[in-house]
Parts: C-alpha cells; sequence; structure tokens
C-alpha cells in the first residue's frame, strides 16, 4: 500500500466519530463538559448526548465549532478527515509544549483577593467564558480596582485597608449575583525587561484572576506559557 492509499481520506463524520473528536478538542484544551457549553451556547446535556454519539443537529454542530474556533463553522457538516492516532498525540504534545496548567483555587473574599495582589508584581486577568456586558463591566472594575491598589499598597495602614477590602469584596459580591464566579492561580516566571538580547531575565509570581460561571468552577484550567501580563 502506497503513501496515497494510506492517508486518511475526508468524509461525512459519524456520530460515533463527531463525539471522539469533541471530546478530543474538549480534553486538549483542559475543558469540561459544562464549560464547553457556556462557550458553545449549548447546555450541558447536549454535549453529553453528542459525546456518547447520540445524533447531532445542523445547528448543534455549527455551535460547537465555533466553540472550538474553526473559521468554516460548517465544518462539522462536511466531508472531515478523520486524525490519525499519532496526529491526536502529536497536537496534544504541541499544546503541552505551549501552555501550563495551573490549579484553580476559590477567590471569594476582598481581604483574600487584596493579600494576593500585594504578593504579585503582576497579573493575567480575564473571562474564562462569554460574559454579560453588565458582568463584563463589574469584573473590569474589579480589576481596575485591584490594580491601582497594588500599585500603591504600601502607602495604606492596615486600618485604612479595610476600606480596600470592603471595595473589592462589593465587586466579587457583585458577579457572584451576576452569576460569575471568580477563580485564582499562582505562577513562577523569567521575565526579561527591555529589548537588550542580552538581558539576564528576572524571576517574578505572577496571580491570575479567571471568571467561570458560578457553579461550574474546573479544578485546573490551561495558559499559555508565553502571554500578555499585566504590570
Amino acid at each position: 500500500m502506497n503513501a496515497t492509499e494510506q492517508a486518511p481520506q475526508a468524509r461525512l463524520l459519524t456520530p460515533a466519530e463527531l463525539g471522539l473528536c469533541v471530546r478530543l478538542f474538549r480534553e486538549v484544551r483542559q475543558w469540561s463538559q459544562e464549560q464547553l457549553a457556556e462557550i458553545s451556547g449549548l447546555n450541558v446535556r447536549t454535549i453529553q448526548r453528542v459525546e456518547q454519539s447520540q445524533a447531532a443537529s445542523l445547528d448543534t454542530r455549527r455551535a460547537l465549532a465555533r466553540a472550538f474556533d474553526f473559521e468554516d463553522v460548517d465544518v462539522l457538516n462536511k466531508p472531515f478527515t478523520i486524525p490519525t492516532e499519532a496526529e491526536l498525540k502529536a497536537q496534544k504534545e504541541k499544546f503541552d509544549r505551549e501552555h501550563v496548567t495551573l490549579t484553580a483555587l476559590p477567590l471569594t473574599t476582598g481581604k483574600q483577593l487584596a493579600k494576593l495582589v500585594e504578593l504579585h508584581m503582576m497579573d493575567l486577568s480575564e473571562p474564562g467564558f462569554e460574559l454579560s456586558r453588565e458582568a463584563d463591566e463589574t469584573f473590569a472594575e474589579l480589576v481596575d480596582y485591584f490594580r491601582d491598589y497594588r500599585d500603591c499598597a504600601d502607602a495604606y495602614t492596615e486600618t485604612t485597608k479595610f476600606e480596600v477590602y470592603d471595595e473589592l469584596q462589593a465587586r466579587i459580591d457583585a458577579l457572584k449575583t451576576l452569576g460569575v464566579s471568580l477563580r485564582y492561580a499562582e505562577r513562577k516566571m523569567q521575565v526579561k525587561w527591555g529589548t537588550d538580547s542580552d538581558a539576564k531575565p528576572m524571576p517574578v509570581s505572577v496571580l491570575y484572576v479567571v471568571a467561570f460561571p458560578l457553579g461550574k468552577e474546573p479544578e485546573q484550567f490551561a495558559t499559555p506559557k508565553s502571554g500578555g501580563i499585566r504590570l
């Protein structure tokens, strides 16, 4: 058999193959079924049915394609080249080389967040799912506030810090009311300052503050090993 004959042929996915691909795409991204449901706009039961090899509608396949960032939203409704086991393994190894998996810990109080901010000179804070406009603005206000606090935390006395705790708590509570839960992670990194290629990287501790759907918080999340960090 020659190389051309051995190459996988493009064809429509069976329900079983679609279920397998969806599960693999999801697991490569370190997403739970709940996270995929939130990102795709589908309900969890639909995700479960697809992964259990049950038939999926045209709209369901389109929603999944959008969630996995396919440029063609109809890609799962067209002839599809099934990845070989070796290709899937290579994709997983590439993802692992480019990403680090962090433990997601509960972030529930303003005082807890303030203390974490004091310990880290950098942060990467972002929603882990599509927020409503109101929730997006509330999250942005929270991030702006604790970044401003980090810049001048030394100027606060232990007594005046309670005002900061209360302000942060109010925003955390507002997010919870809007169905948003916060998780945090900490990571040690090497950062090179300036444009000098000979500059020696400096060790820094980075704080991640990530918003997830309330009640659907993951135990871990994956993030690029190199990415935008906010001072």
